[in-house]
């Protein structure tokens, strides 16, 4: 578990979840009042207490517990880490909030998806207590105190619960899964766009993020960029180039695999990371079947590439 300053009032802990670095962040903002952004899985929170523990903070001094959405790797710690922050209530758009009271339908799609031995790394979701829940809707905003506000951005595409942060003191932006995963040992960001995709929506999203104009984003995977202007119209880019040659194989009769292998050959990025991709425990996984796969089934359902 690691540690590292990245604002005066921002420090990213390093989640190491199954002892996986510089793949889960979780984000510690301190004001009057302090907040976390992101929790990763359950198997990440003792990292995380002991994170909070190396900042000098005590359990009841964390108010808020902000995730980006309900997957695992995103909010599925969030009920266990509740536990043991008496004060903190979480924040989860309001599609969420019912999967973390009762996590349990949340769990079996998650071994669908992610296959067994994924999840027995990430570990089952604990419900929260409703009365601890903030549905949260889009321009809500939460005072951290010292300057410090929270804004909530609805960010869908990646998923239908699907929320970013604007930090203004910073001016900063905190995309959950709304802008890829960015690859920091190597300064590259690469598409998370499983099914069901909506790529038409996740594009709006970006834009709505770039309307913002941040200095910053603040990776869930993983850690800070920042040019994120730069970022976020790669990413865009890259998306609509990975939607184009679906469209083409598609029309062509081309099979998944062969779109798959197209996608990597046209695309810098995915060329540039496939061999840390290829023997990561997850992102193996997850980049190179589940994003190409969300993105060839939004083009076969809706038989467009997104402008």
């Amino acid at each position: 578990m690691k540690v590292t300053k990245l604002e005066d009032h921002i420090y990213l802990i390093d989640a190491e979840t199954a002892g996986m670095r510089d793949f889960i962040a979780s984000y510690v903002l301190k004001g009057k009042r302090v907040a976390m952004v992101e929790t990763g899985p359950t198997s990440s929170v003792p990292n995380l207490l002991l994170g909070l523990r190396q900042l000098g903070l005590k359990p009841e001094d964390v108010a808020y517990v902000a995730i980006s959405h309900i997957h695992l790797d995103h909010g599925g710690g969030v009920g266990t880490l509740l536990k043991h922050l008496p004060n903190a209530k979480v924040i989860v758009h309001q599609r969420g909030a019912p999967h973390l009271a009762h996590p349990e339908k949340l769990w079996e799609q998650s071994k669908l998806v992610l296959g067994t031995s994924i999840t027995k790394l990430y570990g089952e979701p604990e419900p929260v207590p409703e009365d601890r829940i903030i549905a949260a809707t889009d321009g809500m905003t939460f005072d951290i105190g010292e300057g410090i506000m929270l804004r909530v951005i609805e960010t869908l595409g990646h998923a239908s619960h699907h929320q970013s942060y604007y930090e203004s003191l910073s001016q900063s932006v905190f995309p959950g899964d709304a802008a890829g995963i960015y690859l920091n040992r190597i300064d590259v960001v690469v598409p998370t766009t499983p099914p069901p995709l909506r790529l038409d929506v996740a594009l709006a999203s970006l834009n709505r993020l770039m309307d913002l104009k941040p200095k910053s984003l603040f990776y869930s995977h993983f850690g800070r960029s920042s040019n994120a202007i730069e970022k976020l119209q790669g990413y865009a880019q890259q998306l609509r180039l990975w939607a184009g040659i679906a469209k083409q194989g598609i029309d062509t009769g081309e099979d998944l695999e062969t779109i798959r292998k197209r996608i990597v050959e046209s695309d810098a990025a995915v060329r540039k990371a496939l061999d840390y991709v290829k023997i990561h425990p997850v992102l193996g996984e997850t980049v190179l079947a589940q994003s190409v796969l969300g993105v060839v089934d939004f083009v076969q359902k809706y038989g467009v590439v997104p402008e």
